[in-house]
């Protein structure tokens, strides 16, 4: 039966988007940590009714939060990033923006100092992973799964050429649309 009631509660926190919103609800000051308001309403709701023990309601917002998307928090931080790609290859600001919009990528205008520079960046995007479990907005098993394979997609953003993707998603819908009536 305590099965049934908790599989209830989870299939009730996932029809108003727990897992979608897991990771999105960091500006919610109002939630149990890692888990978003709503969901900690309703099962603070159930327990009061005695539907579920606390240790139930936990045990779902623990797992809730396991199973959150990792959301990257370094992400936010878009001006450290540029000031160790500046640092790293000795360029100015207007040399890097210039270079972007010709449409260079990181790989590109780093030379041989590539490797550097991918160091450079998995060193403070795993710096801001710890500060991140250090300041509560990470659970050291996020942060682990953040970490995992962090080389290979900071090589691969070094390596990405600026703007592909929204120019070919622009490219991909000309024409596609039906014609205005005038």
């Amino acid at each position: 039966m305590n099965k049934k009631l908790a599989a209830a509660a989870i299939a009730a926190a996932l029809s108003i988007g727990t897992l979608a919103s897991v990771s999105t609800a960091q500006a919610d000051s109002d939630r149990v940590k890692g888990v978003p308001s709503q969901v900690a309403t309703v099962l603070s709701g159930l327990v009061t009714k005695g539907t579920l023990t606390q240790a139930q309601a936990d045990a779902i917002s623990a797992a809730l939060t396991a199973a959150a998307p990792v959301r990257p928090v370094f992400a936010k931080d878009h001006e450290a990033t540029e000031a160790v790609i500046k640092a790293t290859l000795g360029i100015t600001e207007a040399d890097l923006k210039a270079a972007r919009a010709a449409g260079k990528s990181l790989a590109t205008l780093a030379g041989d100092k590539k490797a550097a520079l991918i160091t450079a960046l998995v060193n403070l995007k795993s710096t801001q992973i710890d500060a991140a479990v250090t300041a509560g907005t990470l659970t050291a098993t996020q942060a682990t799964t953040a970490k995992a394979g962090l080389t290979t997609r900071v090589t691969a953003k070094v390596e990405s050429v600026p703007g592909s993707k929204m120019d070919k998603m622009d490219k991909d819908r000309m024409g596609k649309g039906k014609k205005m009536q005038g």
